[in-house]
């Protein structure tokens, strides 16, 4: 059923097919409906202020939105193509609802200023949630740590084996990523609290708007200063969609290497039944397919933050159709980083880790080597010349397939004098992490801290 058009009184004939299919957006923005009868509800309330509207319009429109809302969220609610958007759509049932008060609604606002207004609030409801995700799975990381304090691993550098650390120093480290990613979304909101109503079109209105009511009501912490700046500005959304890439890229690290530990040939851990499957034709199969869909998934966020760059970058100012395209970049970007949140959650809570595994590791392929020039450093070798020594015991044992960590002292004096009846313990990879002395190493000490910080960070944002 095609609907007179709320913009119609201009124009003679109605548009064509095709229009009317590239054109409406109800099909992916009627999830702002809850964004945008809250923004109605509160505009209304301010036209009640300022004389627009009597009481009694106030009160059969504020029932009516509340109905409208109801039915949306009963599955009662037909929305119509041919309207458009959302907002037409909600003002079109208005007004079948209870007359001519609907009608008068959209006094003293303009689509553009209103659908600005949407997407703040839908940002800003969709982050919260996002938040108590990635809380979530930081919690998680911390808990997997704590529950390993003891364990080594190898770190790498390259993909080859560097220095020994605890395993759950390394959890921790994907941690504190998570919490700068916590940051950088907190950042896009802020960018979002701006009340966008009272803009109009682009010039302003021609009503006396109290936008401060406007922005108390709906929990701005400020007001818009420049009408075209602002039904133009999709600097916000920006801010979001490079949160949310950064996150991916994050996430897909971390599932890279959930992907590789979980190999046979690393065994570092085990993924659970739960986040892994089978094979179609190889009956042994356990695949990372969640580990690798999460790394995949990164790309699709990335592509979201750079297509509304490319859209908006050749817009004169102020609003221009093309703007209809941010919303479902916005969209995708919110599923994508829950459904990634919770997947990696799941990963990480339920994966078993291979001690052994990790201890055999770590205890092959040279790991202490650094450790073993910091010990000639410590004994007064120059450090560059210290280096040079461990490299030619390191190809020695290349050379002669000796185990490096059995090197005895005098093995060890054969390549320098400086090596004295210490020197072996500066070989062992174990002890590695407790000569780490620097504040944020991998040290038990300096773990428990950022343990302690990271719960006391995720209190605060909790």
């Amino acid at each position: 059923m095609k609907h007179k058009k709320l913009w119609s009184g201009r124009f003679e004939n109605l548009n064509a097919e095709i229009t009317e299919k590239i054109s409406a957006s109800i099909n992916f923005d009627a999830r702002l409906y809850r964004q945008d009868i809250r923004g109605s509800i509160a505009h209304a309330s301010m036209l009640l202020k300022i004389g627009v509207l009597t009481q009694e319009e106030h009160g059969k429109i504020v029932q009516g939105l509340n109905e409208i809302l109801a039915e949306i969220d009963e599955g009662n609610f037909e929305f119509s193509r041919s309207l458009e958007d959302v907002h037409m759509n909600i003002e079109y049932a208005l007004t079948q609802k209870i007359g001519d008060a609907g009608k008068k609604l959209h006094t003293a606002r303009s689509r553009n200023d209103q659908v600005t207004l949407d997407l703040r609030l839908y940002l800003r409801d969709e982050c919260e949630l996002i938040r108590a995700l990635l809380a979530d799975l930081i919690e998680a990381l911390v808990t997997k740590a704590e529950a390993h304090l003891d364990v080594i691993m190898p770190a790498y550098t390259h993909m080859q084996v560097a220095q020994p650390v605890r395993f759950s120093h390394h959890m921790l480290a994907h941690a504190w990523a998570l919490v700068r990613d916590m940051k950088r979304m907190d950042d896009a909101i802020a960018s979002s609290m701006a009340m966008p109503l009272g803009a109009g079109a682009c010039a302003g209105v021609n009503y006396p708007n109290d936008r401060d009511f406007l922005k108390e009501a709906l929990g701005f912490s400020s007001i818009t200063p420049n009408s075209m700046d602002t039904v133009s500005d999709r600097d916000y959304v920006l801010d979001f969609l490079y949160f949310a890439a950064v996150l991916g890229m994050h996430l897909s690290r971390m599932a890279e290497e959930l992907v590789l530990w979980s190999t046979s040939e690393f065994r570092f851990v085990r993924l659970s039944d739960a986040v892994t499957t089978g094979s179609s034709i190889m009956p042994q199969k356990r695949n990372p397919d969640v580990a690798e869909l999460i790394r995949g998934k990164s790309g699709r966020l990335y592509g979201n933050l750079i297509s509304l760059l490319v859209t908006l970058k050749g817009l004169p100012l102020t609003y221009n159709r093309d703007m209809q395209e941010d919303k479902e970049p916005v969209f995708d970007s919110v599923d994508t980083v829950k459904l990634c949140i919770e997947g990696m959650k799941e990963m990480i809570a339920g994966m078993e880790v291979n001690a052994e595994a990790m201890r055999a590791a770590v205890s092959s392929n040279y790991s202490t080597a650094t450790d073993l020039a910091d010990y000639l450093a410590q004994k007064g070798v120059p450090f560059r010349r210290a280096h040079e020594i461990v490299g030619s015991i390191v190809k020695h044992c290349e050379k002669t397939k000796t185990d490096f960590f059995s090197l005895s002292v005098s093995d060890l004096r054969n390549f320098s004098d400086a090596f004295g009846d210490d020197a072996a313990d500066a070989l062992n990879p174990i002890s590695s992490t407790e000569r780490k002395l620097s504040q944020g190493g991998t040290s038990l000490r300096e773990v428990k801290h950022q343990i302690d910080a990271i719960k006391k960070l995720i209190s605060k944002k909790e």
